[in-house]
């Protein structure tokens, strides 16, 4: 089920991701995107808390603080890396996380220390690099600086999800905070810049974005919150294989014979950390 629920995050990301490109073409600017990011989480989440009479009031104010401030500073930092970056090389180094969440457990992760499961996700990102092939520019090393800390901000976020998950926090509020986070961090760029014109497809767009975020944050905290860390990341790299097959049915993309190679690295990644948990005593 942790792999079930990881690869349907890495849909509603990839779908999300799908939202943004269009928002963008519509002519949505970077704080309404944001905004929409959290806003339509927030609106369903406490609809949905007050119609069941669910506390919204944490487990652990401390986690939340941690987890929201790492997961707004990676959502920023990789924003400005795609800004200034090709989008190739900002998703290449956006999705370094779980490379640091691999280099964590390899030093401080016990029973999750499990070099097996830690070489999926070296495969996985060696997959994402034949797909994307990434380039930096001279002028361009202080952007990728920013995309690589987005990665490892991602990472902190991520390691914060699963220790709100082991105290019992359930994956709603957490998802609820954070996205009250998100909406607060986009206040700011909206008071510079100020809201946009936008057609009612950006803003079909802008919705589709919330939604698809908001399944994904929630299928994404329930995996993190459950079971290895590292079958988590290394299955994370699938998103790139979402993307791919909704750039061919929507935007005509043609991949080639290395992306399909990386494609495939990135399933043989899954498919070894699956097989490596199955085996592994439980809770490992």
């Amino acid at each position: 089920m942790q792999a079930l629920w990881m690869l349907v995050a890495s849909a509603m990301f990839a779908l999300m991701g799908s939202f943004v490109k269009m928002a963008t073409e519509y002519g949505a600017s970077l704080p309404q995107i944001v905004l929409f990011r959290g806003f339509p989480s927030v609106v369903l989440l406490l609809i949905w808390a007050r119609a069941g009479r669910q506390s919204i009031v944490p487990t652990s104010w401390r986690l939340h603080v941690w987890r929201n401030v790492a997961g707004v500073s990676s959502m920023w930092l990789g924003f400005f890396a795609i800004s200034h970056l090709p989008l190739a090389t900002a998703t290449s180094l956006n999705y370094t996380a779980p490379l640091f969440i691999a280099c964590w457990m390899l030093g401080w992760g016990g029973a999750q220390r499990d070099p097996v499961r830690i070489l999926a996700v070296v495969l996985g990102f060696a997959g994402v690099i034949s797909i994307l092939r990434p380039s930096i520019n001279p002028d361009q090393w202080m952007a990728a600086l920013f995309g690589l800390c987005a990665g490892a901000t991602s990472a902190v976020a991520m390691m914060q999800i699963r220790q709100l998950g082991r105290v019992g926090e359930p994956e709603w509020r957490t998802v609820l905070f954070f996205s009250l986070a998100v909406c607060l961090s986009s206040a700011l760029g909206l008071t510079i810049e100020g809201w946009g014109q936008v057609g009612w497809q950006g803003y079909a767009s802008l919705i589709g974005i919330g939604v698809a975020g908001l399944f994904g944050q929630l299928t994404m905290t329930r995996a993190f919150g459950v079971g290895s860390a590292l079958l988590t990341a290394a299955l994370q790299y699938t998103t790139i294989i979402f993307a791919a097959l909704l750039g061919m049915g929507f935007w005509g993309d043609q991949p080639d014979g290395l992306a399909w190679a990386g494609m495939g690295l990135i399933i043989a990644a899954g498919l070894l950390s699956v097989w490596r948990t199955m085996r592994m005593p439980a809770g490992s």
